[in-house]
């Protein structure tokens, strides 16, 4: 059905909000890779895959716009063969699902909240790899960098964390019909 047909029988428009959070330690030994970007720094966060607190986020929040549950149930640490996964192909996977569902990145606002080290010189290559992975415009991609000012384990430089909302709409295409024995769903 086109969108005047469903905004016509009081569906309405079919547009999707999720929100997405991460959080992991930094440890030795480990590289620092924020957005896609790896970033110089002492420590890397730790994780089953490369530990990308921005980009789990973002793929959590499109995963929740899509109803589709969390990172944990389509990428479970317990599966070896994710073990050191690039998050970016985590996103790319995530991103294939939306556009499968029909679904477009309408945009993004995403928050990354760390002590050091400094990320503002890395905000604009983030966005743009963001930008890239999620097949949109840079202009539909907000990426803010924060501190908690000193307060908290983050403030003590033990970990980071991220935001992320998502609003998603509807491509042209209508998703994939799928058959599940009861009929389209």
């Amino acid at each position: 059905m086109s969108e005047e047909g469903r905004a016509a029988a009081g569906a309405g428009p079919r547009i999707r909000i999720g929100q997405g959070f991460d959080a992991h330690q930094l440890q030795v030994d480990r590289a620092l890779v924020i957005g896609g970007v790896e970033i110089p720094h002492d420590r890397g966060l730790e994780g089953h895959s490369d530990g990308d607190v921005l980009l789990h986020a973002v793929a959590d929040a499109i995963l929740g716009a899509l109803g589709e549950g969390d990172l944990g149930r389509h990428f479970p640490s317990s599966d070896p063969s994710l073990r050191g996964i690039a998050s970016s192909r985590i996103v790319e996977r995530v991103s294939a699902m939306m556009g499968e569902r029909g679904y477009a990145l309408g945009n993004l606002d995403a928050t990354v909240i760390a002590q050091a080290p400094r990320l503002a010189p890395h905000q604009e290559a983030m966005r743009q790899v963001l930008a890239d992975l999620l097949g949109a415009d840079a202009s539909r991609i907000n990426l803010k960098i924060t501190s908690t000012d000193h307060l908290g384990a983050l403030g003590r430089g033990e970990g980071m964390a991220s935001l992320a909302v998502v609003l998603l709409e509807p491509t042209l295409l209508e998703p994939t019909k799928v058959q599940d024995g009861s009929g389209e769903r």
